[in-house]
């Protein structure tokens, strides 16, 4: 089954959905010569909104915590994808140390996640444990599952340039923690070991203006050899620093830079024919969670939302502004977006992101939100060519899984443009 797309636009996405399978080959080759060029991030996964008249990534995810929501058929793909990825990063790799976040303990959701990552990881062939950033864990603590099943959290030991654990020495660090509350000392400098990511892709250093401006550069370069408009597969976006919510600070240049892009927007509906009042979306620029997220139509309505911002716990000083791409697929009435899941350069598997309180232009990553694996389901993804566009699971999800990669793609050139460690050379 495939999610319902309500809109009359149908049209764009299902000629671009057999324009991406008509033209399987050459995207497939266009990919392999990227990644002879770039490294892929160790994992990802990326929120696609479905329009109707476009398809675009909104958000790319770098420490992914969804792992728990991919179905147990999807998990040999991810298994095979980690085999693929270690062997690359460290082929005499013997054991992996997991590190999660803080919340692990409290939040049994984020836990089914961890348990799944230990699962993928032990049957790719490595001994996989769990060290805690949490100060307060200071023995190893039982953690018990939903499903009966439990983890160990271990405190974290640095000795001189290694990190590890009692009696465990790892060769590889995997972070599931997006380093929001800032990078600790403990996962610094650690020169003998490999980090995945690595550390400038937490928040205290990544911002999403870099990202999509990387995104705005692959969607060019993809849409040239498609002969398409990137507007297709591409959200236009601003961004804006300098901000203080509670004084007012920086406001003109935000509602300056939010009308130039409703202006844009204006005119790419018009060339296509789309009726209804674009909007944008204004993000904080680094950070994830669905937090201090505002939409508007008029920039004048910044005011007003201006002053609700300055309430987040955290003040936000720099911003995103996104053009708003609406969702129009629908699962049981509800609103839903597609999930991918990356693990390498391979899709390991996805799911719908389902919130029924609301509409479809607002955010689905909020309290209430489900997740439904549905036109993900199946195990078999290939394509199946010849049928009609529009009603064929594995036809929709290729076509999400080309454009997540796009987004990955996106990742890997920002991730090398913003290494504080990189060679320049001259």
């Amino acid at each position: 089954m495939v999610p319902h797309l309500i809109t009359a636009l149908t049209g764009p996405i299902n000629e671009l959905e057999q324009r991406i399978l008509e033209s399987m080959p050459a995207i497939e080759r266009w990919f392999r010569l990227e990644w002879m060029e770039h490294t892929p991030p160790f994992y990802s996964s990326v929120d696609l909104r479905n329009a109707g008249f476009k398809l675009a990534p909104v958000d790319t995810n770098l420490f992914p915590g969804g792992f728990n929501n991919l179905t147990p058929a999807m998990l040999p793909l991810a298994v095979q994808a980690a085999m693929a990825a270690i062997e690359k990063i460290c082929p005499e790799a013997k054991n992996l140390l997991l590190v999660p976040e803080n919340r692990a303990r409290s939040n049994s959701f984020y836990l089914s996640n961890v348990a799944t990552l230990v699962r993928i990881f032990s049957q790719a062939g490595l001994n996989v444990r769990l060290g805690t950033l949490d100060e307060t864990v200071t023995e190893p603590t039982r953690l018990d599952l939903p499903d009966g099943s439990e983890l160990t959290l271990e405190p974290l030991l640095r000795n001189r340039g290694r990190l590890g654990l009692k009696d465990f020495d790892p060769c590889t660090i995997l972070v599931n923690n997006d380093l929001s509350a800032g990078i600790p000392r403990v996962l610094e400098h650690l020169h003998e070991q490999y980090l995945l990511p690595p550390l400038h892709a937490g928040w205290p250093l990544r911002r999403k203006h870099q990202h999509f401006r990387a995104y705005e550069e692959v969607a060019k370069k993809f849409c040239k050899l498609m002969g398409m408009d990137p507007w297709l597969i591409n959200p236009m976006f601003a961004s804006a620093d300098g901000l203080d919510f509670k004084t007012g600070q920086g406001l003109d240049n935000l509602q300056a830079q939010a009308d130039a892009l409703l202006t844009k927007l204006r005119r790419k509906y018009k060339e296509f024919g789309i009726q209804e009042k674009p909007f944008v979306v204004v993000k904080p620029d680094a950070g994830t969670g669905g937090k201090g997220i505002v939409m508007i139509r008029d920039a004048k309505d910044l005011v007003e939302k201006f002053a609700a911002l300055g309430q987040c716990a955290t003040p936000i000083t720099e911003v995103l502004i996104q053009e708003g791409v609406p969702t129009y697929e629908r699962v049981h009435d509800a609103m839903a977006e597609p999930v991918v899941y990356m693990m390498d350069r391979y899709v390991v598997g996805g799911f719908y992101r389902v919130h029924a309180d609301r509409g479809s232009d607002e955010n689905l990553n909020a309290p209430g939100s489900a997740f439904v694996p549905l036109a993900f389901a199946e195990s078999s993804q290939l394509p199946r060519l010849g049928e009609k566009p529009g009603v064929s699971a594995p036809n929709r999800f290729y076509m999400y899984g080309v454009i997540a990669r796009l987004a990955m793609l996106a990742a890997s050139y920002e991730l090398e443009a913003t290494d504080p460690e990189a060679e320049v050379y001259e």
